[in-house]
């Protein structure tokens, strides 16, 4: 049995690496090693994660995955949650969450088969409880965002998020030397969207 721990950040000013004393101090605490660290910066919501399917493909049968919280693993729509559980359970990789008591048990070096199961059935329903908690959140987050910025439009006082006008003088820069946009992003940490608003900025000009 390996443990793999995965940290994520939503964005790039965030710290992924933030909970990695925690992990290791859970793991620690259980006399356990941990095998290997993914950490990324992507949104919670997205499936589509490197770091998360490379710590998947790595992985074997009774392997550990390890996270501070259920919401660092999932966001995800109620759909992409069904496929990563799937994916989860065709590799039989155990989810085990820092905010998830029950899934401990998932840790213990020794358990009987009875009570293992058990405790991945309980585990199952709170993880997929726990999960749809953490889109709601994001969901109501989403909302309360949009209608205080339709307030603010509404009443003039709404001015939306400055540009970063050097950091986008440089990517413009790089897209004019021919840069790749994989190159940028390793560069300047922007996403792709960005990218491609100053690269069609750049197209019109």
């Amino acid at each position: 049995m390996f443990v793999r721990a995965y940290l994520r950040a939503s964005t790039t000013d965030q710290d992924a690496g933030r909970a990695r004393d925690q992990l290791k101090a859970f793991a620690a605490e259980r006399g356990l090693k941990i095998a290997s660290w993914h950490a990324e910066n992507e949104s919670g919501t997205k499936l589509a994660r490197p770091e998360l399917f490379r710590l998947l493909a790595d992985s074997a049968p009774g392997d550990i995955l390890l996270v501070e919280q259920v919401d660092r693993l999932s966001r995800l729509t109620a759909g992409d949650w069904e496929k990563l559980k799937a994916e989860l359970t065709s590799r039989q990789v155990r989810v085990v969450a820092l905010d998830l008591p029950t899934s401990w048990m998932m840790a213990a070096k020794t358990a009987d088969a009875f009570t293992s199961r058990m405790f991945e059935a309980i585990n199952g329903m709170l993880l997929d409880m726990l999960a749809a908690v953490a889109r709601k959140d994001y969901d109501d987050r989403r909302r309360r965002q949009a209608q205080g910025q339709a307030k603010a439009k509404a009443e003039g006082r709404y001015k939306g998020r400055p540009e970063d006008t050097e950091r986008n003088a440089g990517i413009a820069a790089m897209l004019g030397d021919g840069k790749s946009w994989n190159a940028i992003q390793a560069v300047t940490g922007c996403s792709r969207a960005t990218i491609a608003k100053l690269a069609k900025r750049a197209a019109a000009a």
